[in-house]
């Protein structure tokens, strides 16, 4: 797709006037935030946008009583907000965030983006036309690690990176798949959502790894294979894994929400004389090379909402542009088009005593195997993964 320079806006003033959609579940994070930005003057949070208006206790002290109403773009017009924070349902980004861009507020919209590649094309042709600026919620490329492991790339820390790989190793239980319509479906009433693992609570593995290789954008990504399974009832993915060949090296990712015993997420960048590691929650660096010892960094992170009002007020370069998202979105695409994801047999998961979530024994090392070797499931031998369900986008 053709990239866009992101906006340059006129500049605004502080505090900056903020909507909030999407203040429940995940969103509450976002209330917690706009707490804190608001205590320091930097923004202002003057609407809630739910089907079901907060109550008192809902809404953190401090925050005052913003206005509230179901319908976003009514919200936007009374409260004059110049911001909009986009944290509801996949299927509903790209209209909410058009509504937004429409009435020239610029936009803090969650990951992933949009469940669809045409979908992103809108969004990303509407954004443009309403001349509005967009930061995509990546909270791990905010984190100050990627322009140091980058660097570290960059100055031959590890000689030529030869590839990526990522493994996250999650536990999720019954009550997550409950959570809201949407959840664990490919699809709901004919709209695409595309809530697997790879694509929603993990995306922020292949959306990191892409920003280390330096191939953010859509035509970095000359190809994708996936593997798709599922252990919960469900109609997406549970445990997958896929490979992505870029313009500058292979990027194996896999993933699963039915880990034995969860774990910190991370990505692993090889080199010809050493790798290192990322654990992007941690902001956590290890660097391993040949005639030298273990190195480990821990770095800051920059909140993305706060370099978003740093944009908007001062000029200052957005971290995740909707354009440095678009080979994360290749992957979103292939996994919407796939197969659906096959079911593991019984024999292949189990249910812990006293617990409500299936665990897949053997992954949590499967899941590391392949961050390690760049493989995938099949080729590493698992037994539920049979090499002809691999498919390629």
């Amino acid at each position: 797709m053709t990239t866009t320079p992101a906006p340059t806006p006129a500049p605004l003033s502080l505090p900056v006037p903020v909507v909030l959609a999407g203040a429940r579940g995940h969103g509450r994070t976002h209330l917690d935030n706009l707490r804190r930005l608001q205590g320091k003057g930097l923004v202002r949070l003057v609407g809630i946008c739910e089907p079901a208006p907060l109550t008192a206790g809902e809404i953190p002290a401090g925050l005052g009583s913003p206005a509230q109403s179901a319908d976003l773009g009514a919200l936007l017009g009374t409260t004059g907000a110049r911001v909009a924070v986009l944290c509801t349902p996949i299927p509903t980004h790209t209209g909410l965030a058009l509504t937004a861009a429409a009435r020239g507020v610029h936009i803090l919209l969650e990951k992933p983006p949009t469940p669809s590649m045409a979908e992103f094309r809108r969004l990303c042709d509407g954004i443009a036309a309403a001349g509005v600026a967009c930061q995509i919620g990546f909270q791990s490329l905010g984190s100050h690690a990627v322009p140091a492991v980058r660097e570290l790339i960059a100055q031959g820390a590890i000689g030529e990176v030869t590839g990526a790989g990522g493994a996250g190793a999650w536990a999720r239980d019954e009550a997550y798949y409950r959570r809201a319509p949407w959840a664990g479906r490919r699809r709901l009433n004919g709209t695409d959502v595309v809530d697997g693992v790879l694509t929603n609570p993990l995306a922020h593995i292949t959306a990191t790894a892409l920003a280390l290789l330096g191939t953010t954008r859509a035509q970095d990504v000359t190809g994708i294979e996936t593997e798709l399974w599922r252990a919960n009832a469900i109609e997406s993915d549970d445990t997958s894994c896929a490979r992505l060949t870029t313009t500058r090296a292979p990027l194996t990712v896999a993933a699963t929400l039915c880990a034995e015993h969860p774990g910190e997420p991370y990505v692993l960048v090889h080199g010809s004389r050493g790798r290192i590691t990322f654990w992007y929650k941690q902001d956590r660096v290890l660097l391993q090379r040949a005639g030298h010892g273990p190195q480990e960094f821990h770095h800051g992170r920059t909140d993305l909402l706060e370099n978003l009002l740093a944009h908007l007020t001062s000029g200052a370069d957005l971290l995740v542009p909707p354009d440095a998202t678009g080979a994360f979105m290749r992957l979103v695409e292939a996994v919407r088009t796939a197969p659906g994801p096959a079911p593991l047999p019984a024999a292949a998961w189990r249910t812990p005593p006293g617990e409500h979530r299936r665990t897949v024994p053997g992954v949590d090392e499967l899941v590391a195997a392949a961050a390690d070797t760049l493989s995938l499931y099949s080729e590493l031998g698992a037994a539920w993964a049979r090499p002809k369900e691999a498919t390629r986008g």
